[in-house]
């Protein structure tokens, strides 16, 4: 093999906290490395969109946009990326593609270089939108597949899927491997063959759940891949992405050296280390998210599915149904039509089994996502629906065939109306878009902030 470097995106800032600390590291906490940062030589460093947007606000008190804008003067040099879930934005729901668009403009405009697009079933018409504003407003188009094993899964349909997004445009294509489910030598297989099928450089992304993502990530880059995720250290493995600087060593003198100084990411570190031993102080980082858990290899079920599942279960006093819901889940994936289990299909298909396990009768309630999902208002699922179950949740409701946000009339201007006088600037507009009760008491707030307490002097009293 000729002298290739692996390329390295950092998760420090993003993925990497919100996978071990609900995403609750505030910009103060990433001031202090940031110029730092920026000098490494990181092919990207992944900083802003997931969850960041929604608790920026929710419970940090920090405007999502200004941090981007502090993060862009701190890193001239270094390519900032995002994580958009495609016509859904970072919200829970399809947005009409005027909102899409310009969510994607003023990204780009406040500072993301990439952004990387996906869908929960990938399918590809509720990425459409979200790549063309991409490409448009000059950004990186990062298309991903997301990553899952089923009979309807396989490398053939991973390598189809990829080709497809290239031919759409995409820069580069990621896979997108949330539940850490790619093992070793299918990571291997799968790249080997992208790479042969795919112009464009292929970038992956998985989590160390499982304690397989070292191994993966190395496989993957001995089969060619162009660049890995990695987080350092302090914030790395459990459920966040493999260790930084143990892949740099690895790799350092063979034919992917990446280039980068281990003594200068040690400095980093030293600081992400005392903002990591606050958040376990404070109760926010559980040292249980740094353990190797394999039963997501056995059900196939992500690590925060799982415990939504036990808080569930817990609630309704049945945590003896744990292993009986658990087995439930496949069935329900292959009654919806083997849909991957990421946000927000996870929950959907979590929820149904454990209602169906706890009425004792399969499909007795049906919720309203489970219907949304079957009905087609998230899109095409990836196989064949099981007819009973369509028909017992929708009955004789017309399913969705076209690509669902053809059906949304054109919402920005009515969005800009609901805000009214809150809204100081389109940024702000769609913020309340995308969270329109968490965004009016963060702009309120904002708006009208509370008078500093003056300090008394004994003039002021009168003595």
């Amino acid at each position: 093999m000729a002298k290739k470097p692996l390329y390295i995106t950092d998760t420090i800032l993003r993925d990497a906290h919100q996978s071990q600390a609900a995403t609750r590291m505030g910009i103060n906490d990433m001031l202090p490395a940031l110029e730092k940062l920026d000098d490494i030589g990181y092919w990207s460093l992944e900083c802003w969109g997931g969850a960041t947007f929604d608790v920026c606000m929710r419970f940090l008190n920090e405007d999502p946009w200004e941090r981007l804008r502090i993060l862009k003067k701190h890193m001239p040099k270094t390519k900032l990326q995002m994580l958009l879930r495609g016509q859904n934005i970072l919200g829970y729901k399809h947005y009409a593609d005027d909102v899409v668009d310009q969510f994607v403009a003023k990204s780009i405009e406040n500072g993301i270089d990439v952004i990387r697009i996906f869908d929960a079933l990938n399918d590809v018409r509720n990425v459409e939108q979200a790549m063309k504003s991409c490409k448009k407003y000059g950004g990186i188009c990062e298309a991903a597949i997301s990553y899952t094993t089923s009979p309807v899964h396989n490398e053939a349909y991973f390598v189809k899927l990829a080709k497809t997004l290239e031919d759409m445009g995409a820069d580069v294509i990621c896979i997108k491997d949330m539940a850490n489910l790619l093992l070793p030598m299918d990571a291997y297989s799968l790249v080997k063959k992208l790479k042969e099928e795919i112009k464009a450089p292929i970038h992956l992304h998985t989590h160390n759940t499982t304690g397989t993502g070292d191994m993966t990530n190395l496989m993957a880059t001995w089969a060619g891949v162009d660049i890995v995720d990695c987080a350092l250290s302090p914030m790395a493995n459990g459920t966040a992405q493999p260790s930084t600087e143990a892949m740099v060593a690895t790799l350092q003198g063979t034919d992917r050296d990446t280039g980068l100084d281990l003594n200068k990411l040690s400095d980093i570190a030293t600081h992400f280390r005392g903002v990591a031993d606050k958040m376990k102080a404070e109760g926010i980082l559980d040292p249980k998210v740094l353990n190797v858990d394999a039963k997501t290899l056995l059900y196939q079920v992500p690590g925060g599915m799982l415990s939504n599942l036990i808080s569930q279960l817990k609630q309704a006093n049945a945590e003896d149904k744990y292993y009986d819901a658990l087995a439930e889940i496949p069935r329900v994936r292959k009654d919806f039509g083997y849909p991957p289990l990421v946000t927000p299909t996870s929950q959907i298909v979590g929820t149904q089994a454990v209602m169906n396990v706890l009425t004792g009768e399969r499909y007795k309630m049906v919720t309203k996502e489970s219907k949304g999902l079957l009905k087609g208002e998230y899109g095409q699922v990836p196989g064949e629906v099981n007819e009973e179950v369509r028909k017992k949740a929708i009955g004789d409701e017309e399913v969705i065939t076209c690509r669902p946000a053809d059906l949304l009339e054109p919402e920005l201007e009515k969005y800009r109306a609901e805000a009214g006088d809150l809204a100081k600037c389109d940024e702000d507009v769609l913020s309340y878009a995308l969270f329109p009760q968490v965004a009016s008491k963060f702009l309120e707030k904002r708006n009208n902030p509370e008078p500093a307490v003056r300090e008394l002097y004994v003039e002021d009293l009168g003595i």
